[in-house]
């Protein structure tokens, strides 16, 4: 465990976290601290709790806003996988009747071909 000390709202706090995690957790802080002097700047001094539950308030609709916008992706998602597979039946069927039009082509070809290698009534001469 790794401790970080942190200044948020102008107070110092020593925070412990995962090694590695340090830059991170300084980065959230951070975060927190400029919400925090947002709100201040914008309301004035209304106390130190009442603008943490603010910015805490700010957080989770943030948070909020990104989970509906994950919901909708994924929906979206699920919809384009949907229409791919259908995509691909349509696909599908449309190359089975082209293969189909494509023999009943070429049996038809066959069949003049054979006919034209009939001969006719009988011989007529040339020349």
């Amino acid at each position: 465990m790794s401790q970080v000390s942190v200044t948020i709202n102008g107070r110092q706090f020593r925070m412990a976290c995962e090694d590695g995690q340090e830059g991170h957790l300084m980065n959230l802080a951070r975060d927190l601290d400029t919400r925090i002097e947002g709100l201040r700047a914008k309301f004035g001094e209304i106390g130190d709790t009442r603008l943490t539950v603010m910015a805490a308030l700010t957080i989770a609709d943030s948070l909020a806003e990104t989970a509906a916008r994950i919901k909708r992706l994924e929906d979206e998602l699920a919809a384009l996988q949907n229409a791919r597979v259908e995509a691909l039946k349509l696909d599908k069927a449309a190359r089975a009747a082209i293969a189909n039009a494509l023999n009943a082509a070429a049996e038809r070809i066959e069949s003049i071909t054979a006919k034209l290698k009939q001969p006719l009534g009988g011989t007529v001469p040339l020349g």
